[in-house]
């Protein structure tokens, strides 16, 4: 059976940036469990996504996500680059949101146009829960940095969850974090903790003009990688921040540097705030389609 495939790159406003995602249209059941985790395993990006064309009743089209290891529930990239999908090459061009249901549930996610000209998704990310807060130092080892290098002054060592999760590392510089790789080795101590091998870490200093902050996130697919563009990371810095009041307490909108030690410079921007009481974190990010073809 044939199948349309796509590659787009999300968080960027040109080819050959941010984080690159293969989407899979296929019909629900026309391709097991297992299949699809080969077929991620051969796209080796670290999320292939498998949307159906055909919406369900409440008109949501239904997703699945697996990196080149296994499925998991959300990630960010995957839902913006698989919603530009279903709005351009599965259903008519409109302006209402697309919707997508994910394993953590239906997901909205709408469009609007950058001051530049660029069409940026956005969604509301489902909500997140802030857990354990880890021991600096040991976090600094499994890392390859110092304990100084950590900021204090940004809030804790933490935690974040939504379906998956990631420990969030504040550091004090730019410096800092672009000496930083996850040793699984040295984080060994912390998985035995329960805590996963998936590390966001940031610092206030930007790399380019317009940028407020800089980021990289570091996850294990059969040993450790780094994503180019984190929108699930953005997430759950968004909910830090405002937890923390580390940039302050009222609302947040921010553009996220990342990518740059990969050679693929990359764009997020999160918009954060509290309304009646609810934490509320949108994620946005361009996005470019670079390869159409089938699957055999």
């Amino acid at each position: 059976m044939v199948h349309r495939l796509l590659i787009v790159d999300v968080f960027c406003a040109q080819r050959y940036a941010g984080n690159p995602l293969a989407v899979v249209i296929a019909d629900d059941g026309a391709l097991s469990a297992a299949t699809m985790q080969l077929i991620a395993a051969e796209m080796n990006f670290s999320e292939t996504t498998f949307v159906a064309p055909t919406p369900q009743a409440d008109g949501s089209h239904r997703v699945r996500i697996y990196t080149p290891a296994r499925e998991i529930a959300f990630a960010g990239h995957p839902i913006l680059g698989t919603a530009w999908v279903v709005r351009h090459h599965v259903g008519p061009k409109a302006s209402a949101p697309v919707r997508l249901q994910l394993q953590v549930g239906a997901v909205p996610v709408h469009f609007e146009g950058d001051d530049d000209g660029t069409e940026v998704a956005w969604f509301v990310a489902p909500p997140r829960v802030l857990g354990a807060r880890i021991a600096a130092d040991a976090m600094a080892r499994a890392l390859g940095l110092a304990a100084h290098d950590i900021d204090g002054a940004l809030g804790p060592v933490q935690q974040v969850s939504s379906g998956t999760s990631a420990c969030i590392v504040p550091l004090r510089s730019l410096d800092a974090l672009q000496r930083a790789r996850l040793d699984l080795a040295a984080f060994a101590p912390l998985a035995a903790q329960g805590l996963p091998p998936l590390v966001y870490v940031f610092c206030r200093e930007a790399r380019e003009p317009g940028h407020d902050l800089s980021a990289r996130f570091f996850f294990e697919a059969h040993g450790v990688r780094e994503y180019p563009a984190t929108g699930n990371g953005a997430a759950f810095l968004g909910e830090y921040l405002l937890e923390h009041g580390s940039l302050g307490r009222g609302d947040l909108s921010l553009r996220i540097g990342q990518g740059h030690e990969l050679r693929r410079p990359s764009l997020v921007r999160v918009r954060a705030r509290t309304v009646n009481g609810v934490r509320e974190v949108q994620v946005g990010g361009g996005v470019v389609a670079t390869v159409e073809g089938q699957l055999r």
